[in-house]
Parts: structure tokens; C-alpha cells; sequence
């Protein structure tokens, strides 16, 4: 178990080797953090040499400068200049909130960015404003759509952030795939298999092989087989490509560029760069915030209290990775040994201190 405190800490002396200012160090590490702490391990420091890599392709602007080049009372499109989705996410929250401040609510499609971490990290800087948040973005194409057996779409995430009274705040963060690619490297790592459903071979067949889309093979969309719903996976995914890509002017559908540095962008891109699109609701455009939360409260109570099938008891939306995350500020977070290998090496590439500490 390694200390969260120091991971984030060694996380941002890497942004800002890299030649990040102290404030984008500050907000991509806050990121990465917080996604190992909500138990995201694909998405925290086991990304970290991806983005250097990116970096150094020269595909990822340290010093991005980003730009609303369209925007109404309620709406805006931000140009990130490939900047890290980490940082050009929570800029877009930003200016949607401003924007909600006035008018109500405030949506901005963001282009020309890059990966953007955990969903939630970005939709939940809207509670701080008694705001409901909302995030998505499109990815790399792993994922075929139904009796499809071409890569087309991205894990493509959805999160939504609601504030509570005295309830913790109700999170809903979920890929449209049965899980993230990132889950998949993290079974790679671990020499294990994959859950059924998660995944098939070059030819359509289903496969639990952690390593298929080496192999040519592709992510299923949620639901995983059309008897068990994945035409509804496939509808939500194209949803998030939709409005991240195409609303934006990012690009979408296979000219998404990957986020592995050793593969390049397709040829004749259709967009600028990946693509999110964030937005927030003020609560009192509906209805007075101190009643909506007292029933948000009655809601969360409810649907906790339901009768068990068994021994599992009923979960609200976000509670998982807020049990998790008080338990590693605790006992710390595990990192495989594989990613402590790859950070000494990131380390030694950029000359600077490996200052991860056990707990």
C-alpha cells in the first residue's frame, strides 16, 4: 500500500517536469488522485507515462492555450489546444457554471482536448455551487457496436454529481461499456482473465482473453449480447460520441485518436482532438435548494433501506468508491509492481525524485 498523499505529490512533479504551470500540475494530480482513491486504478498514476508519452509526441500541449471560440448565454465551445482532458474538463465546469450562474444551466462542448481521467472528478465540482454536474467524453474506437465486428466507439463514460442535505452526495459514473479498457490492462498486469461479456475476438466470437484487443479483437457495448440489451449500450455510447465529438467539432467514431503514444491519428481527421461536453444545472431554476435536497436525502434513505435479495445490501450510486476512498486515505492505496516499475522509470527519464511512500 503506498501512501495517496505522496502518489499525488510524485504525480504533480511530473506535470510539472514536463513543463506544466502550477496550477494545470495542481488540477491534473487532484485528478489522477482522486481516481485511485474511488478505486479507478486504471484511471489514477497507472496513467501517468501515458500522458508523458503523449507529451513527448508532441500530441499534448503542457501549455496549452485554451479558448472559447463559440458561445450563447448558456453555452459555449472550449478549444482545449490539446490540452490534458484532466485540466481542459474541469476549465469547461468552470465556464459552465458561470454560465448557470446566470441563465440557469451552462453546457460547453469541449475540442481538441485529450483523455480526461474519471468522469467524476469533473462533474462533481458543480456540488460545491449547489449545482448538479454532469460530464462525458468520447475515447479511443475499442468498442464494436452491436452484431458489429469493427471498432467504432470509445468506452465513452457518463457521470452525473447530485448535492445532498445530510446524505453524501448521490454520484452516478458509469462507462457504456461493461467496464473500462483501463480494467482490462489491470487484468492484463495481473495475468488473469475477463469477465464474460466484456469482450470478443476478431471475429465476433466472446472471448475473456485480458489481451484481445492486441489480437484484433474488441470491448462490448454495456449490456454485452443483444438477448441481455447491448443495443441500449451501443445508444448510450453513440449519445457520448455525439454530443463530445460532432457537437464540439472534436473528432468521433474511429477518428478518435488513441491514447496509446506508439499508435498515430488516422489520416484525414474529421475533428480536432478528443472531445468532452460538461454542463450543470442550478437546482433553484426548479425548485427552492434547501427542499430539493431534504428529498434527495428522503430518496437516498429509501432506496438504501430497500429489502435485500441476500446478504448484499442495496447501494446508492457513489457509495462504493466513497467507502473506498476514507479506506485508502487510511490504509493507503495498492499500485501493482508493474506500475511502481514503470513511474522509477518515468522518474529516471525526467530526472526527478521517485518519492512514492509505502503507509
Amino acid at each position: 500500500m503506498y501512501s495517496s498523499k505522496s502518489l499525488k505529490e510524485f504525480t504533480y512533479s511530473v506535470f510539472r517536469a514536463i513543463g506544466c504551470s502550477s496550477v494545470d500540475a495542481c488540477i491534473a494530480s487532484e485528478v489522477l488522485s482522486q481516481a485511485d482513491l474511488r478505486g479507478v486504478d486504471s484511471h489514477g498514476v497507472a496513467r501517468l507515462s501515458g500522458y508523458v508519452r503523449l507529451w513527448e509526441k508532441k500530441r499534448l500541449h503542457a501549455q496549452p492555450k485554451m479558448k472559447v471560440v463559440h458561445e450563447t448565454p448558456s453555452t459555449a465551445v472550449l478549444d482545449a489546444d490539446l490540452a490534458m482532458g484532466l485540466v481542459s474538463a474541469q476549465k469547461g465546469m468552470q465556464v459552465a457554471i458561470e454560465k448557470a450562474k446566470t441563465v440557469g444551466s451552462g453546457w460547453v462542448a469541449i475540442k481538441n482536448s485529450n483523455h480526461f481521467g474519471i468522469a467524476a472528478a469533473h462533474s462533481m465540482v458543480a456540488l460545491e455551487e449547489n449545482m448538479i454536474g454532469f460530464a462525458m467524453t468520447n475515447a479511443s474506437p475499442l468498442v464494436a457496436p452491436t452484431f458489429s465486428k469493427s471498432k467504432l466507439l470509445g468506452t465513452n463514460p457518463i457521470s452525473v454529481a447530485i448535492p445532498t442535505a445530510k446524505q453524501p452526495p448521490l454520484v452516478i459514473d458509469l462507462a457504456t461499456t461493461p467496464a473500462a479498457n483501463g480494467k482490462l490492462e489491470v487484468l492484463q498486469r495481473a495475468g488473469e482473465n475477463a469477465p464474460k461479456g466484456w469482450a470478443q475476438d476478431a471475429e465476433g466470437n466472446p472471448s475473456i482473453d485480458a489481451s484481445i484487443l492486441k489480437k484484433g479483437g474488441a470491448m462490448l457495448p454495456l449490456g454485452s449480447d443483444r438477448q441481455h440489451g447491448s443495443h441500449k449500450g451501443y445508444c448510450l455510447g453513440s449519445w457520448v460520441d455525439i454530443f463530445s465529438g460532432i457537437l464540439s467539432g472534436a473528432n468521433y467514431g474511429p477518428w478518435v485518436p488513441p491514447f496509446v503514444a506508439f499508435l498515430d491519428p488516422l489520416e484525414n481527421l474529421v475533428g480536432e482532438g478528443l472531445g468532452h461536453f460538461v454542463g450543470v444545472w442550478r437546482v433553484d431554476a426548479f425548485r427552492p435548494v434547501d427542499e430539493f435536497k431534504k428529498h434527495m436525502d428522503q430518496w437516498i434513505e429509501t432506496f438504501r433501506n430497500a429489502k435485500p435479495t441476500g446478504d448484499e445490501k442495496v447501494l446508492i450510486p457513489g457509495d462504493p468508491e466513497r467507502l473506498l476512498t476514507a479506506k485508502r486515505l487510511k490504509e493507503g492505496v495498492p499500485v501493482q509492481p508493474q506500475v511502481i516499475d514503470d513511474l522509477k522509470q518515468l522518474a529516471n527519464k525526467l530526472d526527478i525524485t521517485f518519492s512514492i511512500e509505502k503507509q
